[in-house]
């Protein structure tokens, strides 16, 4: 149970000790439609009731589009899909002005044509397909939840989501996605293949998935989105779980004290102070789907991997290596352990 805060009112506190229980029936129901997905289904359901964008890394295939989608369907928001393509101009993300005339009058006059960024969840299918030209038009959306069209600003719809995809096989003709834009993702999810058993389900009731895909229903909506992400953020973090956030985030930096000397030379730069925000946003999230008063370093290492991914930026010598994001995270865990 959290402990109650004077500024909390009864409904809240009630919110907010029914959230474990929703967030069971919404982790058993994705998970009945998207098999053997179970810790990648736990983060995105984190990172949308953070209001957070997520990068997730997968082989084609592995239902990446259904379980975005899904998702959307539980919690009664908009849905649409960008398949990101070498030839996308941002006007096809954004929207455009078009010229039209009153047909009464004669009158012609310039009328905005909304793209499909105007959705709660937008799924950006294989963003590093794009060039970073179209890339960059996601960037303002993703940051400030607005978009500049014809030098007119227009809001997004709240909540606002970005679920990305990359596809990690196929690199000709593919864009790196520039730091300054994973950045802007909570997290950064590896999504595997499943097991053989789960796979055998998957393979056998093809049909009975679909159907459970079409019949499912929302259990929450876009308001008590908001209204969950509100109360989360006012979770209060004791200083030693703030400590240690930082703690492995600054680890991460090559010129950092903290930085493990065996592992300066495979990074040519490390996360940035977004990170440990983010890091200390999903442990309050965390805490609340679990029933934790407040968030502890169990749920401080349960979620870096995910936020720490997308951020550290090997060298040459990390490359040359064939050094991987989470072997570094794996390895700066074990020198904090020991240190």
């Amino acid at each position: 149970m959290r402990t109650a805060d004077p500024a909390d009112s009864p409904e809240e506190l009630t919110e907010l000790d029914d959230l474990p229980k929703r967030f069971s029936v919404l982790k058993e129901r994705l998970g009945s439609v998207v098999l053997g997905q179970q810790a990648v289904i736990e983060h995105l359901i984190i990172a949308t009731l953070c209001h957070g964008h997520v990068l997730l890394i997968g082989v084609p295939g592995l239902a990446k589009t259904m379980l975005i989608r899904s998702l959307a369907a539980s919690l009664d928001l908009t849905f649409s899909r960008i398949q990101f393509t070498p030839d996308l101009m941002p006007g096809d993300i954004l929207g455009s002005e078009i010229l039209q005339t009153d047909p009464a009058t004669g009158e012609r006059a310039l009328r905005f044509v909304p793209g499909p960024i105007f959705a709660n969840v937008v799924l950006a299918d294989e963003l590093n397909r794009t060039p970073p030209k179209t890339q960059s038009a996601l960037l303002e959306a993703m940051q400030e939840r607005q978009v500049t069209v014809g030098g007119a600003t227009r809001p997004l719809r709240a909540p606002f989501l970005v679920m990305a995809t990359q596809n990690p096989i196929e690199q000709e003709g593919a864009y790196a996605l520039p730091e300054a834009q994973l950045d802007r993702f909570l997290f950064t999810l590896a999504m595997e293949y499943p097991s053989e058993a789960d796979e055998r389900r998957i393979a056998a009731e093809a049909d009975a998935i679909a159907e459970r895909q079409r019949e499912l229903s929302p259990i929450m909506t876009g308001a008590d989105l908001l209204r969950l992400r509100g109360l989360i953020a006012r979770m209060p973090v004791s200083q030693p779980t703030v400590a240690r956030a930082v703690r492995l985030v600054r680890a991460t930096r090559p010129t950092d004290p903290a930085c493990p000397p065996n592992l300066r030379p495979l990074i040519e730069w490390g996360a940035g102070p977004r990170a440990a925000q983010a890091l200390l946003l999903a442990a309050r999230c965390l805490a609340s789907l679990t029933g934790d008063p407040t968030p502890t370093a169990r749920h401080i290492d349960r979620l870096a991997p995910a936020v720490l991914r997308g951020r550290i930026v090997l060298s040459h010598a990390g490359l040359a290596q064939g050094v991987s994001p989470d072997e570094i995270v794996r390895q700066l865990f074990d020198a904090i352990k020991t240190g």
